[in-house]
């Protein structure tokens, strides 16, 4: 049922993302944010399939990731994105909102939804997602300037050479609605402290430190039953959530864990090896 619902996720989300950009963003000539926008912008001015173009800026980014960072993750975005590029060849390429304010604000909607829910199971609609997720288990730092700043030039761009600066200004509008649906159903790039209470410990740090994060081994007394216990701590990016999940449902699916954000880390934070 785990796989089947997985499976379900994934064909909606390609298909909310196939919508936003073939009936709102296209049609108006409006731009989405990451791999997509440099594809959309380079569609525009050859009349290349977007869709094809987007597959190929992503295939390079997916096989860095499949060394990078493992392959359940990368077998799902894999699958986002060929569906999404499927759908597109199959959904017609035609206005639903006749004003380009309108095509940003449901195109954004759609997309953010798409790719959000998509980022709930442990995948991503490819693109920029992968690059953060494998930056961010080597640095410490927030992704989000230099994604900005890399939309901000496809954006310009497309103001510059269609000689047309509402379009640039709707895309940023787009961008900016998509982010903050993807903000609100999977929050970008925060820290979250794990407190895992477990009798499996050894296995489980085993398993724990291919993240690969620190873990921090902590003796602990029930209050009312005064038996010892091990409890096991570390902090890990959203990213690394889902796979933390399933390492502990499959090691030791009594564990009692505790999973909180965390405000502000000192120290380092970084790939172990």
């Amino acid at each position: 049922m785990k796989k089947a619902l997985d499976v379900l996720v994934i064909l909606v989300g390609a298909l909310l993302v196939a919508v936003g950009f073939n009936m709102f963003l296209i049609p108006h000539q409006l731009l989405s944010g990451g791999v997509s926008g440099f594809a959309m912008i380079i569609g525009y001015f050859t009349n290349w399939n977007i869709g094809f173009l987007y597959l190929s800026f992503n295939l390079p980014l997916m096989i860095w990731g499949l060394v990078s960072i493992g392959r359940r993750f990368i077998m799902i975005s894999v699958s986002s994105v060929i569906l999404t590029v499927w759908l597109m060849q199959i959904l017609p390429t035609s206005y639903v909102a006749q004003e380009p304010i309108l095509g940003a604000v449901f195109g954004g909607v759609l997309i953010g939804i798409g790719s959000g829910i998509t980022l709930r199971i442990g995948g991503s609609s490819g693109g920029f997602d992968i690059v953060g997720l494998i930056l961010t288990r080597k640095f410490d730092f927030p992704l989000g300037t230099i994604l900005s700043s890399m939309n901000g030039i496809v954006i310009v761009a497309l103001g510059y050479f269609k000689h047309n600066w509402d379009l640039a200004l709707f895309s940023m509008l787009a961008i900016y609605i998509s982010g903050k649906v993807v903000d609100t159903i999977h929050i970008r790039h925060v820290k979250v402290t794990a407190f895992i209470v477990t009798k499996q410990k050894d296995e489980l740090i085993n398993e724990l430190l291919l993240l690969p994060r620190g873990v921090t081994l902590v003796k602990t007394e029930g209050a009312y039953t005064k038996q010892q216990h091990d409890m096991l701590m570390t902090v890990i990016t959203r990213y690394e959530l889902v796979e933390l999940k399933r390492i502990i449902k499959r090691v030791d699916p009594k564990a009692f864990v505790n999973i909180v954000e965390t405000v502000g880390i000192v120290g380092e934070f970084r790939k172990l090896k």
